[in-house]
């Protein structure tokens, strides 16, 4: 089988195939235009070369009507073999001239195309320049295009703003690893330091080897609960989560039903209000562990012999979910970052069970993968509450529109 050799390069880009279809376009037109024109011309006019000719001499008559030769015999035509032969002359010239001039269209339209796809394909190359300069791990460059609103310009600020959401998710990539593996140093950093004293302290007994080992299953608990959240983190973000239909409600009291025996032990009582029918789309067991998240909460900081009320209602084309608890509250400061990955607040609000500071932040990426948003309303020594909003129907999901400002339970309350 016979190869074929590869084309040079410039024919294999875009701007000479641009270049050659632009030529032919234009001189098939021309062309066009041209035979067009010589063709009616053709048509129109009766057109022959001078074939035969006549031979006259003029002569004198004279007064008995005898004719006398006056100068030399000439050659002659017909008037209208004249005219025919000036149509004939007149079409051969058209016809020189255009095949003249069709080929000087050709070579300019050649030279003319080849100037205009590359004016065309300026910003192409600009774009092919940034992309090549662009790194995975610097995506801070930007296209930023100048000129008309075409269709490249439409591309280049497509691309900008898909480098935008690159550049912040690989900050956030890094930001998480960077923290988790802030936070998993301590608990190492602790089972290594335990482990080695125990290990080759010659002197240490049966108490501090106990010690040591409720110390490891503190650290080893925290970094499993860790790797839990991070786990789940990761798991709303794959795509291989299927959403379903899901009640709102009967997601609600699975939820609190988890957390009723560990309320009990605090003395605490889950108050349910829950309206059945709160239909939406989404994945059970995320919307599960987001409630389940704001009851651990609950349980945990609320004061024993307090209730928890978990409600659920519509409102305003939104469905919502809500945890209110008598715990601490929180001031302005905290309630700006309470949403933010490791932040586990101050002293006064950390109970001895060490946390990861992921719940909440899971919590809101949960509800904003499902088309939601997350509402606090907090007050230091009175207590929080935790609004998940849904939205329940089509309108509601617009990105224009939010759910209300208000407290849902206030109003419920009245009611």
């Amino acid at each position: 089988m016979k190869i074929k050799p590869p084309l040079p390069g410039f024919m294999q880009t875009i701007r000479f195939r641009l270049t050659v279809l632009y030529s032919t376009l234009l001189f098939t037109l021309t062309a066009f235009v041209l035979g067009g024109v010589y063709f009616m011309v053709e048509r129109s006019t009766d057109a022959h070369p001078i074939t035969k000719t006549f031979r006259a001499e003029k002569v004198v008559v004279q007064s008995d009507g005898t004719r006398v030769p006056f100068g030399s015999p000439v050659e002659v035509v017909k008037v209208r073999q004249v005219e025919e032969a000036v149509n004939y002359k007149t079409q051969r010239t058209i016809k020189k001239f255009s095949l003249i001039t069709l080929g000087g269209m050709f070579l300019a339209s050649l030279a003319i195309g080849w100037i205009l796809s590359g004016r065309a394909l300026k910003p192409v190359r600009a774009i092919a320049r940034t992309a090549e300069e662009i790194q995975a791990t610097d995506l801070s460059r930007r296209i930023e295009l100048s000129g008309p609103k075409d269709e490249l310009r439409y591309l280049a600020d497509t691309i900008d703003s898909m480098l935008d959401r690159l550049d912040t998710a690989f900050r956030a990539q890094r930001q998480l690893i960077d923290d988790a593996s802030h936070e998993l140093r301590s608990p190492l950093a602790i089972i290594r330091a335990n482990l080695d004293t125990v290990l080759t302290a010659p002197d240490a007994d049966e108490s501090d080897r106990r010690r040591a080992v409720q110390v490891v299953d503190r650290a080893t608990t925290r970094m499993t609960r860790l790797v839990e959240d991070l786990l789940a983190t990761a798991r709303r973000s794959a795509p291989a989560l299927h959403d379903t239909d899901v009640d709102l409600a009967a997601v609600a009291r699975e939820a609190a039903e988890e957390f009723d025996s560990i309320a009990g032990i605090r003395e605490l009582t889950i108050e349910r209000r829950l309206r059945p029918g709160l239909a939406t789309i989404g994945d059970p067991d995320a919307l599960r562990r987001a409630v389940g998240n704001l009851l651990s909460n609950a349980v945990r900081l609320a004061p024993s012999g307090s209730d928890i009320l978990l409600a659920a209602d519509r409102v305003d084309g939104w469905q919502w979910i809500a945890v209110r608890d008598a715990g601490p509250g929180l001031g302005p400061d905290d309630q700006a970052r309470v949403f933010d990955r490791f932040w586990r607040g101050s002293e006064s609000r950390r109970s001895r069970e060490s946390r990861t500071g992921l719940g909440l932040a899971i919590v809101r990426q949960i509800v904003e993968s499902h088309g939601g948003q997350v509402r606090l309303f907090s007050e230091q020594g009175v207590g929080s509450t935790f609004i998940l909003w849904f939205p329940a129907s089509t309108t509601a999901r617009s990105p224009d529109t939010t759910p209300p400002e208000t407290d849902p339970l206030e109003a419920l309350n009245t009611a």
